[in-house]
């Protein structure tokens, strides 16, 4: 099967890589500002969507491949995570991370023409609790710099999980099983 993916994300490459997802990666601009008073799981929809739309717009007319697209945050109460810019914020981060558990929401919308389907995966993580040198490491590492949250939990920061309810591949960024239901649909394969 050949898709559309609606991300620039490294890490969604590879996990389309390791389930033997071809697809063609298409430009998917969208403003990812959060509304005033919109919970996460309605964010991270919307913005699964908007993706989604804006890839299509951009996808070549010439072939009928679905399109995929995903939206990831990592969520603490109803606090959203990020990405980290500076020291200060992914240090403050980890810092809320420590000892608690959160929840990672992915948000995975699936299009052909007129055909769009969504499906929101809620992980929930806990780590351990981290002291301020395994923090300040952690930062200094370079690995969160460009995550949201401020950690990767397929990298470094697995030290520090003791505990993941849900999909694995979720919290990385795609949810495998719900790419895979979604490009099983009539729709879409």
């Amino acid at each position: 099967m050949m898709i559309y993916l609606a991300s620039a994300s490294p890490r969604r490459a590879e996990l389309l890589q390791q389930i033997g997802v071809r697809f063609s990666v298409v430009s998917a601009p969208v403003d990812e500002t959060r509304w005033p008073d919109e919970a996460p799981t309605d964010y991270v929809t919307r913005l699964a969507v908007a993706k989604a739309r804006a890839g299509w717009d951009h996808a070549d007319r010439g072939n009928d491949w679905p399109l995929l697209a995903a939206d990831t945050s990592v969520v603490l109460g109803d606090v959203i995570l990020g990405k980290p810019e500076t020291e200060a914020e992914g240090l403050a981060m980890l810092q809320q991370l420590s000892g608690r558990r959160h929840q990672v929401m992915t948000a995975v919308c699936c299009k052909r023409g007129h055909h769009e389907v969504c499906e929101l995966q809620i992980s929930t993580v806990g780590f351990r609790a981290l002291t301020a040198a395994e923090q300040l490491a952690y930062w200094r590492s370079g690995e969160g710099r460009d995550k949201a949250g401020g950690y990767a939990v397929q990298g470094l920061a697995a030290r520090y999980i003791e505990y993941l309810e849900g999909s694995y591949s979720g919290v990385v960024g795609l949810p495998l099983h719900v790419v895979d239901a979604l490009l099983q649909r009539p729709e879409f394969s």
